[in-house]
């Protein structure tokens, strides 16, 4: 047994990711990609809607409750899944404050359009319980002991681009360092000039085109798997970087839980496509050289932002896959 496979075991983490740290741990640092052989499916240029429902169950893995906090508004619940593996001190302080039910009450202060929506405690009083208010920045980690399913497409921002269980990444294969990037869903943690001044009191989500120079400079943590609507349709703030200028514009936030929290009834369940299988290498594929009638010219390539990761409910195992 490796030693990424025992420590993962170690860690009681899921048998797929244990497997997936153990075939990397073999293969060096990345899992390069690799195009499938010609089949029969590929010779028929598959849709990504074709893709996704030839795919079989063990394609999909379901979200870990307690990876996973619901934030709660007046028209819905959005669905975060954290990052523990890129961030895991501010994943560790956000779910204390969440338990401690700091963002109870508490408001979205900002948003602005084309860029992020941001809540936390607009007169920053409130107390943090047992949380920290600075939690030292997580901008980037070894690429060792990470599955990246790698793309082979080129990346304005970085030498290699690719995916850890679901999660879009880039890595920097001179120094062997890996980070989380800002496309469209993205969660992170606010600070100020001080790059250890964050802590997860104050969260964003990226709601407009990927604001890529942001990578390396803030410490992403989540990524919302659902209700993005609830959050990208909000009205925009008039203020300085989209910040609501009067207390009454302000949207109440009714909770925020911790999956695992919650009775199971109480639950959303979901399941994500795994980005370790070849049914994502067939799903990348068909969104590089989208095949629906509509499209006439195929782009030949795909950015990393572009491959939305499917998300469907569990019970409906089969049924339709959205991606956000």
């Amino acid at each position: 047994m490796t030693m990424a496979a025992m420590t993962c075991q170690a860690r009681r983490a899921p048998t797929w990711r244990c497997v997936a740290a153990a075939t990397v741990a073999a293969a060096a640092l990345t899992v390069a990609y690799s195009a499938p052989p010609a089949s029969e499916s590929q010779k028929k240029k598959l849709t990504t809607a074709e893709v996704l429902a030839a795919s079989a169950p063990s394609d999909w893995r379901p979200l870990e409750p307690q990876n996973t906090l619901y934030l709660e508004l007046a028209p819905g619940r959005v669905i975060i899944e954290l990052a523990p593996e890129f961030a895991p001190n501010h994943v560790a302080n956000l779910v204390t404050l969440v338990r401690e039910k700091y963002f109870d009450g508490l408001r979205v202060v900002r948003a602005q359009d084309n860029y992020v929506v941001q809540w936390g405690d607009p007169e920053g009083k409130r107390p943090l319980g047992t949380a920290q208010r600075h939690v030292a920045a997580e901008f980037e980690r070894p690429l060792r002991g990470l599955a990246v399913s790698r793309l082979p497409d080129p990346d304005t921002y970085s030498g290699q681009v690719g995916f850890v269980d679901g999660f879009p990444v880039a890595a920097d294969p001179a120094t062997g360092r890996g980070w989380l990037v800002h496309c469209y869903g993205m969660v992170g943690a606010g600070r100020d000039n001080d790059v250890d001044s964050g802590g997860g009191a104050e969260l964003y989500v990226v709601i407009g085109q990927a604001p890529r120079h942001l990578d390396r400079n803030v410490t992403l943590l989540g990524r919302v798997l659902s209700g993005m609507e609830l959050l990208s349709a909000l009205p925009r703030g008039s203020g300085p970087l989209g910040r609501y200028e009067h207390p009454e514009q302000r949207v109440p936030i009714k909770s925020m839980r911790v999956a695992a929290d919650l009775p199971p009834a109480q639950r959303t369940e979901l399941e994500v496509l795994r980005t370790d299988t070849p049914t994502f290498v067939a799903y990348v594929d068909a969104r590089r050289n989208r095949h629906e009638e509509w499209f006439k010219v195929p782009a030949g390539r795909v950015d990393v932002c572009n491959v939305p990761i499917p998300v469907r409910p569990r019970a409906a195992s089969g049924a339709g896959a959205t991606a956000h």
